[in-house]
This record gives structure tokens, sequence and C-alpha cells, in this order.
């Protein structure tokens, strides 16, 4: 079952987007529930997006370096359920 993965809401003070800096998790690799999948930026925090499931990384929808809004799609998981 694949499982879409969004840019989780960043909290009051930090604004509706964020900078990807880099995916601690390769397309093709296994992934943990709660494991951190990438790193993301404001201008105010850096912070690890955790993975929402266990499974393995099909897709990102975004690059290094790309501005993401918070709601939007950035990865695909498969999970076995």
């Amino acid at each position: 079952m694949k499982h879409d993965v969004m840019m989780p809401s960043l909290g009051e003070d930090a604004g509706n987007e964020a900078t990807v800096s880099f995916w601690h998790v390769e397309v093709g690799e296994d992934v943990s529930e709660d494991d951190p999948l990438l790193e993301m930026a404001t201008d105010k925090a850096v912070f690890d997006v955790p993975s929402p499931v266990s499974g393995t990384l099909l897709e990102t929808l975004c690059d290094e370096d790309d501005v993401v809004q918070v709601g939007d799609k950035i990865a695909v998981i498969e999970t076995e359920e």
C-alpha cells in the first residue's frame, strides 16, 4: 500500500514553508516509523521530518534546496499493509 508523506505544520510562529536541507533516506531504502526522513530549514529553525509509517521510500517529490509549503506532498512510502 502506498502512503503519501505530507509536509507537516510548522507551528504558529514558523510560517507556512521550509527549505529541504537533505534527505536522510534515499529512494529504495527502508525507513521505520518516526525515524528522520529529511531535514528542513526555515529562517528560524532546522528540523527533521519523521517518517509517518514504516516501509520503503518509493519516491521523493522535492529536492535539496526546494521550498515546500505546509500540506504539500513530499514523498511516497510503500508499506506492507
